[in-house]
């Protein structure tokens, strides 16, 4: 298997730029592979774009950037028609946004209002741009890989819910321990004084291949049925019981149940296995739901976050055998 072969050197690429960050590498390289979006929490300095531009740089594939801002245009994101004159003979012509790359870091997407945030939902959904009514389609390779600091931070905007669903995972990120920050302190400097070595860029036929294998993994009905389970506690969380019905305010829609489904694959074939085992479910239940949850707000004034949510709903939704 060829393809799980650049694969994993792609990770222990990653693991080599991003140190003490194993799972958010697993989790940007699930993304990649099951054909979704990332969103990134953390507070500054947490190695978010950095994690971002190490795929970038290890993967043979154009990559944008867009810094959102407050004044940034929607038309900065996706691009716009632009007037040209020559010989006498007036055109317009589509100049492509940054978001007409592989892979794009929208950094710090919060920083934007929601106008902005909305430009990206039909590339996000349907891999396509439409401007001045024309149609643009994405490369086969697509990835937003979105960054943002936690909405308590001043100069923040909560994003739609319409975009939050459209990402298939959202991870949160923490500061290194004191081992790993002493590593991260010797990796930069070893970077500024210019030793840091060179890798063989993976191709992207390689991913295109991974994931044309990952569709082949096996998932039989009783995981599918435990996958459907999991969201339906959260549209019906009285017939599950424990504290659910006193925890959940909405639940999740159907495209959690296809990430959940996508992301137990590829973590089966990340793992050199051809079959979804039950791990494979849980291990990614909390960057698939997290961000699709929403709390009653008793809940919230009691300090319940999504996390011990997801915890109960694990603990109440058995596996069907």
């Amino acid at each position: 298997m060829e393809a799980h072969k650049e694969i994993l050197r792609l990770r222990a690429t990653m693991q080599n730029a991003v140190l003490g960050q194993e799972d958010l590498v697993d989790k940007l390289l699930l993304a990649m592979l099951a054909d979704g979006h990332l969103l990134l929490e953390g507070l500054p300095g947490s190695a978010k774009t950095r994690a971002i531009k190490a795929l970038a740089a290890a993967l043979d594939a154009p990559f944008g950037r867009i810094q959102f801002t407050p004044d940034l245009l929607p038309s900065d994101v996706t691009g716009t028609e632009v007037y040209h004159s020559e010989g006498g003979r007036e055109t317009l012509s589509f100049q492509p946004g940054p978001v007409f790359n592989s892979v794009v870091l929208a950094d710090e997407i919060n920083r934007a209002p929601a106008k902005v945030q909305s430009s990206l939902l039909e590339a996000m959904e349907e891999r396509q741009v439409t401007v001045a009514g024309k149609t643009h389609k994405l490369p086969a390779l697509f990835l937003v890989m979105a960054t943002q600091n936690p909405i308590e931070q001043e100069g923040t905007y909560p994003l739609p819910e319409a975009q939050l669903d459209r990402f298939l995972m959202k991870v949160r990120i923490d500061y290194p321990d004191d081992d790993n920050e002493l590593r991260v302190m010797r990796l930069v400097r070893g970077e500024e004084g210019g030793t840091a070595g060179t890798v063989q860029p993976v191709a992207v036929d390689s991913v295109l291949e991974a994931r044309r294998q990952i569709r082949e993994v096996a998932i039989s009905e009783a995981m599918e049925r435990y996958i459907v389970g999991l969201v339906a506690a959260t549209r019906r969380p009285e017939e599950f019981g424990g504290r659910l019905p006193d925890w959940l305010k909405v639940g999740v829609s159907p495209r959690a149940s296809i990430a959940m489904d996508r992301c137990a694959r590829a973590n089966a074939w990340l793992q050199g296995r051809h079959q979804v085992e039950p791990d494979d479910i849980r291990s990614v239940a909390h960057p698939v739901l997290r961000h699709r949850l929403i709390l009653h707000y008793e809940a919230e004034a009691q300090g319940v976050d999504s996390e011990q949510l997801i915890d109960e709903l694990l603990g109440q939704v058995a596996v069907a055998v």
